[in-house]
């Protein structure tokens, strides 16, 4: 650690692709309140259409929520790309410096999947805002489908070669530092090859054209199998590390990465079934995509417990939140929050109300949802008190750089 009256975010790391990825996904979670409040008969999702009607024949308190919705996509979206092209810039500049090449020799050099991971979301951020601010999108969405396809392709084309490059050396010439490895951080790549896959399978959702989302739903698998690979064997090694050595308490955030894993990876799973089903003759059961819902929120719950108690029992809010100390790593904590509250949503409506436990719009039905609109509020302003500490004036503070 060294100090500095300089901003943190100067003294660079790829976690900072995690304030774009953050910033993106609270873009999502406002999309959630379009997805689950407003009806949208004619397709899966909503799009422009379904909200202006939905707006001029809903009430006040349906009229505010679509004005906050759209508000919060567009703030967030924007907060997305503008922090996706700052990072893009800087990754760029620092790769040729000596600190990268120091960097690229260390466990930490997985870190650079975080540049696809941010990549694949603001694709579907972009794909949101289509859908909700552009006028009769949905009659060429055929065409965009493979458009988009290609696009997450290219994304994973480059995280296996980022990931290639990383693995490939640890495998080779050895130094992967099994010491150092005590967090979850090695999950960060199965992240990444994760949100390619969701992806990938929204055309299998949502295509009326039988090979395109017979072909998303394969090209989706391949990266759900790759994701889950990954993410199973390192945190086999994280564990075994950090049973020996302790969590490491800078790094500790990534103790939850698990929860967004599962998000995402079981949000890939609801398109393929949806696909198959609209295509492929399979048979959806309300019961069963309940069982598997909950059984997604079972683990998040499990792993948000987790990640909690090492982080208060390490004191690290007093630390890297609101102490002297700052670190890239902090925006790992906005991931689970999200990611908590979108399977959420899912949840309570295609768990909950599709399988005639509760009433949609009912007590229960909010009480719950009252729950995933805490944690989006709480990501919000983590979001924007992280923005402050390392991208606001400088301030005397002690910038700890990510390993």
């Amino acid at each position: 650690m060294q100090s500095t009256s300089a901003r943190p975010s100067d003294t660079y790391s790829p976690l900072y692709f995690l304030a774009a990825l953050g910033a993106g996904g609270l873009a999502v979670t406002f999309f959630m309140w379009l997805m689950f409040w407003i009806p949208h008969p004619d397709q899966p999702v909503p799009v422009f259409e379904d909200i202006a009607a939905a707006f001029v024949g809903g009430s006040v308190l349906t009229q505010g929520m679509i004005i906050v919705a759209l508000l919060g996509i567009a703030a967030f979206a924007a907060l997305n790309i503008r922090s996706l092209v700052w990072n893009l810039r800087r990754f760029s500049e620092w790769r040729k410096s000596d600190g990268y090449a120091k960097f690229a020799r260390t466990n930490a050099q997985s870190q650079v999947l975080a540049l696809p991971l941010a990549l694949a979301m603001t694709v579907n951020v972009l794909f949101i805002l289509g859908m909700v601010f552009i006028p009769g999108l949905w009659s060429v969405v055929e065409v965009l489908f493979p458009l988009a396809m290609v696009a997450f392709l290219a994304i994973g084309v480059l995280a296996f070669r980022l990931y290639g490059s990383f693995i490939g050396r640890v495998l080779t010439e050895g130094g992967f530092n099994c010491a150092a490895n005590n967090n979850f951080g090695q999950i960060l790549p199965a992240f990444a090859f994760a949100m390619v896959g969701v992806g990938l399978a929204a055309p299998a959702a949502l295509s009326t054209v039988p090979a395109i989302s017979g072909l998303g739903i394969v090209l989706s698998t391949f990266f759900l199998v790759t994701a889950a690979i990954i993410a199973g064997l390192a945190m086999i090694l994280g564990i075994r590390s950090m049973m020996e050595n302790g969590a490491n308490a800078e790094t500790a955030p990534t103790l939850m990465i698990i929860v967004p894993l599962i998000t995402v990876l079981g949000i890939l799973g609801l398109r393929q079934a949806h696909g198959l089903h609209e295509h492929f003759g399979s048979t959806a059961m309300t019961g069963e995509t309940l069982a598997l819902l909950a059984k997604y929120l079972s683990v998040q719950v499990l792993f948000l417990l987790f990640g909690a108690l090492i982080l208060i029992r390490q004191g690290y809010a007093q630390r890297f939140l609101f102490g002297a100390e700052n670190s890239p790593g902090s925006y790992a904590l906005v991931c689970p929050g999200v990611g908590f509250a979108v399977m959420l949503h899912f949840f309570v409506s295609r768990g909950l109300v599709d399988a005639g436990l509760i009433a949609k719009f009912g007590p229960v039905f909010w009480a719950v949802t009252a729950v995933a609109l805490v944690a989006q509020v709480a990501m919000i302003w983590l979001v924007l008190h992280l923005n402050r500490r390392h991208f606001g004036a400088p301030k005397h503070a002690e910038a700890v750089p990510a390993e």
